[in-house]
């Protein structure tokens, strides 16, 4: 008991430290337009006599009679504002929560002596469109197996022709799928979806090693592009819930994403193309060297497939 009670003591002192930093809490609230409330959240370290109050910008005002509401004749989206305290600063950390009246949210965590902040822009279409067209393009660009897939459907494709057929399926395909997946209308297990796209890669893969053939991948790729394509739409979508959609600008949002891997996929295959027009030129690759790819690209394939299948299997 004395030994319990020893222990106590000595950790007394550490929840109490504990207590002391937990961090100022600060809620803004958009009550109309133009006009703010301001609920601040002290913890236990820091006195009454010492509660902070907000630095609103230059253009903003008390309200008559309430010490915690402003009116401002100007919008707050993208302003600095500050944490002032009347005595002494703190070291704590602070959490800053902004609710716009548009239903937005947005949450700011500054560490301890930091006293400034930058109020988010507002979700805007033409800012939704630049961000979300970016980040469709910088999936693309790092999502390796769909590139994969990608260059075994133009390399089965051959032509031109065949090849922006082929493509076009694909792209209906995976937006079909992605924009289900997106508004939540279809819901499918994420890691199953994974696996079956590295799948879909190593069949196409197996298809190259094999050469052309007549059947069904080699006369009509198209059919297989839009297959897979809707499986592979799922795995955008599931990135895509990892980003978020905008909360205001939803469509915008969904519509650029698909617009930003339409624009990488494109520019990759121009890529592929244009090199596989320059490497065919030397008969003796045109036999070896597709072989050898379809083998390079079977074992990449199978390694993820294997690695995605273990996941949630084990």
């Amino acid at each position: 008991m004395k030994g319990k009670l020893i222990l106590l003591l000595l950790l007394l002192p550490g929840l109490c430290l504990a207590d002391d930093f937990r961090p100022l809490y600060v809620e803004l609230n958009e009550a109309n337009h133009g006009q703010y409330t301001v609920r601040i959240k002290l913890p236990p370290g820091i006195p009454a006599s010492n509660q902070p109050g907000i630095q609103f910008p230059g253009f903003c005002n008390p309200q008559p009679g309430r010490s915690n509401a402003y009116t401002c004749s100007e919008d707050i989206a993208g302003e600095v504002m500050s944490i002032r305290y009347p005595g002494y600063a703190v070291p704590n950390s602070s959490v800053i929560k902004m609710n716009f009246l548009t239903g937005e949210s947005h949450t700011i965590t500054m560490t301890g002596g930091d006293l400034e902040w930058q109020i988010p822009e507002k979700e805007e279409i033409a800012t939704v469109a630049v961000q979300y067209t970016w980040l469709g393009i910088e999936h693309i660009w790092i999502g390796f197996d769909h590139l994969l897939f990608v260059l075994c459907l133009i390399w089965i494709a051959g032509t031109w022709r065949r090849i922006l057929i082929t493509i076009t399926g694909f792209t209906l395909a995976h937006s079909i799928t992605l924009a289900l997946a997106a508004m939540e209308i279809v819901r499918l297990p994420v890691p199953p979806i994974e696996a079956v796209i590295a799948l879909s890669v190593m069949f196409l893969a197996v298809e190259i090693t094999r050469g052309r053939r007549n059947n069904l991948t080699w006369n009509y790729p198209v059919a297989v592009s839009s297959s897979f394509g809707l499986l592979h739409g799922l795995g955008f979508a599931a990135v895509l819930s990892e980003i978020g959609l905008p909360r205001t600008e939803l469509l915008t949002g969904l519509v650029c994403f698909n617009i930003g891997v339409e624009v990488g996929q494109v520019l990759f295959a121009l890529g592929v193309v244009l090199v596989l027009q320059l490497v065919n030129q030397w008969a003796r690759f045109a036999v070896v060297g597709q072989t050898a790819v379809g083998y390079f690209i079977g074992v990449i394939a199978t390694y993820w497939f294997i690695e995605r299948t273990s996941g949630f299997i084990l």
